[in-house]
């Protein structure tokens, strides 16, 4: 699963920014007095905020107090820094509960319940693998011995939250929590939330791939690239949206090559190795809550799963492409989406 950092080598090409930006203002011939943009490295990755309104110092501020949240909540929730209340819980294991904030609390239940949903697919405890490295300087496969001596590590059943006191608690030594791939976009809709409560009603954050739109740009919808799976460095479609979150997970963004065979980051929680079978997955959704964390779990599940997971999961539309070539579209997205020449 991915794992959230504070900063670091952007995975984001040139292209894929221009890409971005291009389809942000595609269409677009009735002006906004002013367009604000702003590009920084959060997250280990690019994080952009474009945003529209009738006065630019709003704007400016604005953006600014929303990366000011982001920013916030990286520091409590990530676990490459030592001071994070994720870190502590992890140092904790097997001892002694820890308090955490509420907004960590909250994450934490949500992971609860995609583990469940996803029959463990997704598991916050996959940090527990520490012998994996997708680190471009330093990549490292992680040894048979040690996926084996490290695998009990992971067990989602084992983190116990108590609400009431505030307090996690990880229940075996040497589990691990990573919130990679499930607190990326309440970071996302943080910084959305931000940006209203400063009175700004259009506005797109892209974190890296995983994006939230509200409003319009320049009058009409935002348009959201989606990538090919299957041609990471293509287009397979733009979605015209003006509500809710696009994320997308791939084989294709933290990996490297060891004897003739591809490792990726996405780590399969059951096995101990990355996931086979499909090579990315795009999903749709309005609400936080109906998408967040299932990107992962549907490439762990496969082609076949994944697509049920999606087909039960109301509010939730998506795209898988399978490692076969395949590629399966939700068909209530289908009919919305613009696909592009070739």
């Amino acid at each position: 699963m991915p794992s959230l950092r504070l900063c670091g080598r952007c995975f984001l090409t040139k292209w894929t920014l221009a890409l971005i930006a291009s389809l942000a203002l595609a269409g677009c011939d009735r002006p906004d007095p002013f367009v604000h943009r702003d590009t920084r490295l959060l997250m280990g990755t690019v994080v952009e905020i474009t945003a529209s309104g009738d006065n630019e110092q709003a704007l400016r501020g604005a953006v600014d107090a929303a990366y000011a949240e982001m920013e916030r909540l990286i520091g409590i929730m990530s676990h490459y820094d030592e001071a994070s209340a994720v870190s502590a819980v992890s140092r904790a294991a097997g001892r002694a509960p820890v308090k955490v904030p509420p907004e960590l609390m909250t994450v934490l239940q949500m992971a609860q319940r995609v583990s469940e949903r996803s029959d463990g697919a997704f598991d916050v405890t996959i940090g527990g693998l520490k012998g994996w490295q997708f680190d471009p300087a330093r990549p490292r496969a992680a040894s048979p011995a040690e996926i084996a001596t490290q695998r009990p590590n992971v067990d989602y059943r084992r983190l116990r939250l108590d609400p009431a006191a505030g307090t996690a608690f990880l229940e075996r030594p040497g589990m691990r929590l990573d919130l990679g791939a499930i607190a990326k976009l309440p970071i996302v809709a943080a910084a959305m939330a931000t940006l209203e409560r400063h009175g700004i009603g259009n506005a797109m954050i892209n974190g890296g791939g995983d994006v939230q739109v509200r409003g319009r740009m320049q009058g009409r919808p935002w348009r959201v690239g989606i990538r090919d799976g299957h041609r990471p460095g293509e287009l397979y479609a733009a979605l015209p949206l003006t509500r809710g979150f696009v994320v997308s997970s791939g084989d294709y963004e933290r990996r490297f090559e060891r004897g003739g065979k591809r490792y990726h980051h996405i780590l399969d929680p059951r096995t101990g190795y990355p996931v086979e079978g499909v090579n990315g997955v795009t999903l749709v959704a309005e609400r936080l809550e109906d998408v967040n964390g299932l990107s992962a779990a549907v490439m762990v599940l496969g082609a076949d799963k994944g697509r049920q997971l999606i087909e039960r999961t109301p509010g939730l539309e998506g795209i898988i492409f399978a490692a076969d070539g395949s590629t399966w579209v939700s068909p209530s997205l289908a009919a919305r989406l613009e696909r592009t020449p070739p």
